[in-house]
């Protein structure tokens, strides 16, 4: 199903800036139970994002609406939230886009991430690298081009999920999530200043850890430093964490962190 600023439909004017040039953002939501997990999470990354493209999207009170309306009634499901600057113009100026788009999809929880969560998850180094661009950051913006390459590259092996790296040889994250390792009493985290999405479960677990009795550090590390983990797991909001059992040689069996994080995670509306 998708909703298109407020009405049921499914097409874009080919003018709309979501098509000519991936202008916008979004992010996607677990639905359970009827309801959004972290709702006021997400609303808050669409402000940061339109705040940082420059947007001029105020609208936030129908867009919340419209997300609980599809969410209302579904014991599971994925929904995704785009706001795009909207159609005018022919070249790069946005300065006649006066009315931004709102789009909602609902769709299916996925089935895999059960069986991960039980286990484990196998990585797989991407050839692809991220970009530095410290204007783009952290946010989930429309321009996904290194994440399709990273996980058309990721579907031609037997790996469940991609390490990436930076251009400079930092660890970032995998292809749609987040990662944390714990050495020790320490849970490592990649420093996204440069590059990579600052994941709505990731700024979840981060908050709890910080209250724990593991200290986090975010740090700019290169691949070694994964090798040397105690345990290492994924996250992001559907999955919501996940352990990884292997990546290349190294092989983890400690569910330490994971044991801490999932039945937190859980309960997240």
């Amino acid at each position: 199903m998708f909703l298109i600023n407020g009405r049921e439909q499914d097409s874009l004017p080919a003018s709309d800036r979501a098509t000519q040039f991936g202008d916008g953002c979004f992010t996607t939501a677990r639905i359970l139970n009827g309801d959004i997990c972290l709702l006021d999470a997400h609303i808050l990354r669409l402000q940061t994002a339109c705040e940082r493209l420059m947007i001029p999207y105020t609208d936030w009170d129908a867009l919340r609406r419209e997300m609980r309306q599809l969410a209302s009634g579904k014991r599971s499901g994925v929904l995704k939230a785009i706001i795009s600057r909207g159609s005018g113009g022919r070249g790069y100026s946005g300065a006649s886009c006066v009315h931004p788009t709102r789009i909602l999809t609902v769709s299916a929880y996925p089935a895999h991430y059960e069986r991960w969560r039980e286990e484990g998850t196998v990585l797989t180094l991407s050839p692809v690298r991220l970009g530095r661009n410290p204007m783009l950051a952290g946010i989930k913006h429309l321009n996904r081009l290194e994440q399709i390459l990273i996980r058309t590259h990721l579907e031609q092996t037997d790996a469940d999920e991609a390490l990436v790296l930076d251009s400079e040889g930092c660890i970032t994250e995998c292809c749609a999530a987040n990662l944390l390792w714990r050495k020790g009493r320490d849970v490592f985290t990649p420093s996204l200043k440069q590059a990579g999405v600052d994941g709505i479960m990731r700024q979840f677990c981060l908050r709890h850890l910080a209250h724990s009795g593991f200290r986090v550090v975010e740090v700019s590390a290169g691949e070694d430093a994964l090798l040397a983990a105690d345990e290492v797991i994924i996250c992001n909001a559907l999955m919501p964490v996940v352990p990884v059992r292997a990546y290349g040689q190294c092989c983890w069996s400690s569910r330490e962190l994971f044991q801490f994080l999932a039945p937190i995670c859980e309960h997240t509306l």
